[in-house]
């Protein structure tokens, strides 16, 4: 059996961590909504600057979790460890910003285009953590818990002791990330199925 055993959301507005609120918005600050998060938990990751928004969602809840969850870090082999996200427009926010960067400048940049591809935000997570397990980012319709429950038992079956997953809703600027922690042996935690996960998910998802 398997326990979602920590999760967060993020959106336009707030940030909450197993429900609680963590961090709401300040509209009248200069910083961006994420870089306001960075520093209000004060984090320390300088290249977090040089990210998209796709990845620095990622790199922000998983640091969440991490926080929430310490069995993460000091439970498992590095790769005991995998990572399952997914959303709706691929690594379409970048994309378009790489577009614009060449057609209104004349020149790509180089730095945009490392970030046309959305699994890059595993990769950032992946390299910062030292994880090696099994990684994977699907571009899906919608968020579908029976995808995360199937995937994840497959994974579970092969010898993965958890997984972080997430829903990285990034498009312009609306915001709608759910990333949740799913370990084969948690202590407490509710009962990773599609029922409780679309419950915890919330209705903003489905």
């Amino acid at each position: 059996m398997s326990f979602i055993t920590s999760y967060c959301h993020l959106n336009n507005e707030n940030c909450s961590v197993n429900g609680e609120i963590i961090a709401e918005r300040d509209r009248e600050s200069e910083d961006s909504w994420f870089k306001q998060l960075y520093k209000s938990q004060e984090f320390v990751y300088p290249k977090f600057y040089k990210m998209d928004t796709l990845s620095q969602s990622g790199y922000l809840l998983s640091e969440m979790i991490k926080r929430a969850q310490p069995s993460l870090i000091t439970s498992y082999n590095d790769d005991e460890i995998a990572m399952l996200f997914a959303n709706q427009f691929s690594s379409a926010d970048s994309d378009l910003r790489f577009e614009k960067s060449y057609k209104e400048q004349g020149t790509p940049s180089p730095a945009l285009f490392v970030y046309t591809l959305p699994n890059i935000v595993l990769g950032e997570i992946a390299i910062l953590n030292k994880w090696y397990g099994e990684n994977m980012f699907a571009v899906l319709p919608k968020f579908a818990p029976d995808f995360f429950v199937n995937y994840i038992d497959i994974l579970m079956s092969a010898g993965t002791k958890a997984v972080l997953c997430g829903w990285l809703g990034i498009t312009g600027e609306q915001v709608n990330v759910f990333v949740f922690l799913v370990e084969k042996e948690g202590l407490a935690g509710n009962e990773f199925n599609t029922g409780n996960l679309a419950q915890i998910a919330g209705p903003g998802l489905l």
